[in-house]
């Protein structure tokens, strides 16, 4: 029972870090209706921004405190992705309204690219860290309850308990603000919501500023966790499969869907990985993906569309 909790407890950690990048995803379809394929490479930006500045401003200050450091390089980070949100918005969503999906998409990639070559150029190519104080080493739990206790990465945890209060952040923002329920009612009519005086274009910056600070967390985690490189931008390739089991319009599916993934993966890799040869942990979430697609294409979330003709 105890080695069962521990696969568990590691699966839902996991999780929460894949929902985390999911929502990114989501919070941008949500409000505009466009499957943002850059968020892997915002991940990464921001993850470069935060690491490099982390190494930069002691030099500049001849501060040497690494709670300054990070702090400084966190807001420094925020503002850049504000920027980059804004910029997105300004010079590519506002010429490209009401086009269809194929060409939003497209449009996303070239940022993707577009990105990864700035973020190059500007603060380098090699592996980087950002060093936020997280714990590094495991730690026994239970071990009262459960023979042998319960192996726990601290670092998973912080890292969850991070993602969690961000998504619970997010919730609140969504549910109680003004600006939130102005960006609720953009997702569930554009039209209409131009209609009733709210700008549409403030809301896509606003929502892509969002969109901008969640990249910029999961940098933070994720480069903690496996440095700052190029493969980076490929994180968002593992919340793929998160986003169609959840659904692209909903933010508890996001959630939810991460859960699922995650402890899906350790789950098969555990118990049915043995008897398929190992590996399963790579391709387990995108097969289950593709019988969801199958069965319910909008995912146990979702918005189910129907057209009427």
């Amino acid at each position: 029972m105890g080695f069962f909790l521990e696969i568990l407890l590691g699966g839902l950690m996991a999780g929460m870090l894949y929902s985390l990048v999911a929502l990114g995803f989501v919070l941008i379809f949500k409000a505009s209706g466009v499957f943002n394929f850059a968020q892997g490479a915002m991940v990464l930006f921001a993850a470069l921004a935060m690491a490099r500045f982390a190494e930069w401003i002691p030099a500049w200050t001849g501060i040497s405190n690494p709670f300054f450091a990070n702090g400084a390089a966190f807001v420094i980070a925020g503002v850049i992705m504000f920027g980059v949100a804004w910029l997105i918005e300004r010079l590519v969503l506002r010429h490209l309204v009401n086009q269809e999906a194929a060409t939003l998409l497209m449009a996303t990639l070239g940022i993707t690219y577009f990105l990864e070559g700035v973020g190059q150029t500007i603060f380098g190519s090699n592996i980087y860290k950002i060093d936020i104080g997280m714990p590094k080493d495991p730690v026994m739990a239970f071990e009262s309850t459960f023979q042998g206790g319960i192996l726990i990465n601290k670092e998973d945890l912080v890292a969850a308990i991070i993602a969690a209060a961000l998504v619970a952040l997010l919730s609140v923002f969504f549910q109680k603000t003004s600006t939130g329920r102005a960006l609720r009612a953009v997702a569930d009519d554009h039209q209409a919501a131009q209609s009733i005086g709210i700008p549409l274009n403030r809301m896509w910056v606003v929502v892509w500023c969002v969109a901008g600070v969640v990249a910029l967390v999961a940098g933070m985690i994720w480069g903690s966790k496996l440095g700052v490189q190029f493969s980076l931008s490929t994180v968002a390739l593992r919340a793929l499969p998160v986003v169609i089991l959840g659904g692209l319009t909903s933010v508890p599916g996001a959630i939810i869907g991460g859960l699922i993934i995650g402890v899906g993966e350790k789950m098969s890799e555990v118990y049915l990985g043995p008897m398929v040869g190992g590996g399963i942990e790579i391709w387990f979430a995108y097969v289950l993906a593709l019988g969801f697609l199958l069965v319910r294409p909008q995912g146990l979330f979702g918005e189910k569309i129907i057209d009427r003709v």
